[in-house]
């Protein structure tokens, strides 16, 4: 049976309309895991946080035990909530978390289980997991789950339009820049939290996602 056009016009762009909470999942790659965010991780996220906190200008990422259990305890809220699917992520040579992605801003426009629509953000790696084969092969899982097993219409990527460090990743990973948001979430560079920020909009539509997915294969293998 078909979409009927009138119902998906109408419920367009409708968060969490019948999809409710995702059950937590593990994504499992050949150099990091991405696991279920739980309690348990805050200690090992605290000492990812801690390696070198100069490349967090632009993220929020907690600093200190007390600061990364409520942000772990936020995401969780927002999990049960159906707002988002938080990870946790470890990389597999040592062990160690290396960090925290998302996915969120879910979105349900035909009425199935699984959203249309997510945005993969919310990430953040230690400073000796950055520029390692970690980020590639994280949104790599993260966009084959959205795509082949969730058959999402599109993945959206978004950061501070003046982090053009972000922004180069962005476009490394094959998303397709679609324009700033102006005034369109809050900053969190030092002394700006709390006002607005202008985003940077990228994204993945479903008939791009076999060049993406074979562009990110060959980068894990020239790595």
């Amino acid at each position: 049976m078909g979409v009927d056009p009138a119902a998906a016009i109408a419920t367009l762009g409708r968060r969490g309309q019948t999809g409710g909470v995702i059950e937590p999942f593990a994504l499992v790659g050949r150099t990091v895991v991405l696991e279920p965010l739980e309690p348990t991780h805050v200690d090992g996220l605290v000492a990812a946080a801690s390696e070198d906190r100069s490349t967090y200008g632009w993220t929020r990422v907690p600093d200190g035990v007390d600061d990364m259990r409520r942000y772990v305890q936020g995401l969780l809220a927002d999990a049960a909530a159906g707002l988002v699917v938080p990870f946790a992520q470890r990389r597999l040579s040592d062990g160690a978390v290396v960090g925290c992605t998302r996915y969120m801003e879910l979105r349900w426009w035909f009425g199935r289980p699984f959203p249309d629509e997510v945005e993969v953000g919310g990430t953040w790696l230690s400073a000796s997991a950055q520029r390692t084969p970690v980020n590639t092969e994280a949104k790599l899982l993260l966009f084959a789950h959205a795509f082949d097993h969730w058959h999402v219409q599109r993945v959206q990527l978004c950061t501070d339009a003046r982090n053009e460090r972000s922004r180069a990743a962005i476009a490394r990973v094959g998303a397709t820049f679609e324009g700033v948001l102006r005034r369109h979430r809050f900053s969190h560079a030092p002394g700006e939290e709390g006002q607005p920020r202008d985003t940077a909009v990228y994204s993945i539509v479903a008939a791009e996602w076999p060049d993406v997915r074979d562009l990110l294969h060959a980068r894990l293998a020239a790595s």
